[in-house]
């Protein structure tokens, strides 16, 4: 196999629809993601930017959800060139024998050809531990809201 994509998923226990509506949250997106940490809106598009945690440089990025397919799109890159990189999924736990509350949550990378190796290790590396974010901080919000 190759070396270009990455998938972090976690059982995360809450129901589909409320991890779908956390990850699909812009303002949310900046407390999980180590790339684009304490998000804020740009504009009235749609557009949002927050800090690098690992050098805090500036990244952008738009959200284009389907809440129908539980799929997100998140485009990310300058603002004037977005580009569809990373997606996350939510799967329904009740279907694939996991009992309710419970959903899998997906967060899923295409590398560029222009990315380097150590970019690239990075970004896993990062998915992997935010994965864990999004599972924690959704189910500690689920429970909160119960």
């Amino acid at each position: 196999m190759n070396d270009l994509s990455h998938i972090a998923t976690c059982r995360v226990l809450a129901p589909a629809g409320f991890a779908f509506a956390y990850l699909a949250d812009p303002a949310k997106l900046g407390r999980w993601s180590l790339g684009c940490f304490d998000t804020q809106p740009v504009d009235g598009s749609g557009l949002h930017t927050g800090l690098s945690l690992f050098d805090r440089g500036r990244g952008w990025y738009r959200i284009d959800s389907d809440p129908d397919r539980m799929s997100i799109d998140y485009l990310v890159g300058a603002p004037d060139s977005l580009t569809h990189r990373i997606s996350a999924r939510v799967m329904a736990g009740g279907p694939l024998a996991y009992s309710d509350p419970a959903c899998l949550a997906t967060l899923i990378a295409w590398r560029p050809a222009t990315m380097d190796e150590e970019r690239w290790l990075r970004l896993k590396a990062s998915h992997e531990a935010e994965i864990w974010l999004i599972k924690a901080q959704i189910e500690t919000e689920f429970g909160a809201a119960s």
